[in-house]
């Protein structure tokens, strides 16, 4: 059984490299998600989702001679993140968004670092909770706020509680996973790619009975091809391909390093929007992307480390 590589506190440029592609592949859920919701409910929303997502690993898989365990105890892994990584998280904040902003629900899973360094603090011997860590995800959180602005927090009514519960129920969700997902794998050795593709084919095996049993799609009218397509983008892109990168980095570099990818979510989402759409970068969009830079240079020390080793030289 081969080791793990050792997990890198500090992240190199590369792990950076991946961290900012996967946030601008999940900023890109949330558009797909707001179209997809104006026609499908939640959960055939999350299982065409997770369906079409596995086909594709699975298709990749055959392509680069990989092989997939069907049976063992590989899958008491995929079971796990197939659960707390994918099907609880991906309902609960497509739930969010059917009464909240897409802008909303991306603040909100942003706060994912927080449980993840409490979690990973008292569970875990990977990612230890410093000071100065916990002023970094303080400071890119409070960037994100700062970047989304109030107007789209605005508006909110009684109605919108439980999308409020579930969008942070889903980063509680989303920790765990990441935390004791990086434990399973510990112990188990399975190559990245095929646990993604494992989990998200458990996860279509959550989703399943809860579709047919509450959505009952077989009722419903069928989608526009805008949907369909924005459905396609979800589970390929958002999904498949981002999923390859996220569970490479978390073999490497830690739990809380790979929770900070929901803080750049927001950031990608209105870049997209700035460079795609025409949409103007306001100045709070400035002052929030300062306060990031400052939050992920403290998670990340490295600057910080230069400094005190100038200083003592």
């Amino acid at each position: 059984m081969s080791q793990n590589p050792p997990i890198n506190v500090t992240m190199t440029a590369q792990q950076w490299l991946t961290l900012l592609g996967l946030s601008v592949i999940w900023g890109g859920s949330f558009f797909f998600v707001e179209v997809i919701v104006k026609e499908l409910p939640p959960f055939t929303v999350v299982f065409f989702r997770v369906l079409l997502a596995a086909i594709t690993l699975h298709l990749f898989l055959l392509a680069t001679g990989r092989r997939f365990p069907w049976r063992g105890r590989a899958w008491r892994v995929f079971m796990f993140m197939g659960f707390a990584n994918n099907a609880i998280p991906f309902s609960l904040l497509v739930y969010g968004q059917t009464e909240l902003a897409s802008g909303v629900a991306a603040i909100l899973n942003a706060t994912t670092p927080m449980f993840t360094v409490a979690v990973s603090h008292f569970f875990s011997d990977d990612d230890r909770l410093t000071s100065l860590r916990l002023a970094g995800i303080f400071a890119a959180i409070f960037g994100v706020a700062v970047m989304i602005g109030q107007a789209s927090l605005a508006g909110s009514s009684q109605a919108a509680l439980l999308a409020y519960i579930a969008c942070i129920g889903a980063p509680i969700s989303y920790a765990i996973a990441v935390v004791f997902g990086r434990q399973m794998l510990k112990r188990n050795a399975i190559d990245p790619i095929v646990v993604a593709t494992g989990q998200l084919t458990a996860a279509t095996l959550f989703m399943l009975p809860l579709m047919l049993w509450i959505d009952q799609p077989w009722t419903l009218p069928a989608p526009s091809t805008v949907v369909i397509g924005a459905i396609f983008g979800l589970a390929v892109l958002s999904t498949a391909l981002a999923y390859v990168g996220y569970f490479t980095l978390l073999a490497t570099a830690g739990a809380t390093n790979l929770s900070l990818v929901t803080i750049l979510v927001p950031v990608s989402t209105i870049l997209l929007g700035v460079t795609i759409l025409g949409e103007e970068l306001l100045p709070r969009h400035m002052t929030g992307f300062a306060l990031i830079a400052l939050g992920l240079a403290l998670v990340d020390g490295r600057l910080f480390k230069r400094k005190r080793h100038q200083t003592s030289a």
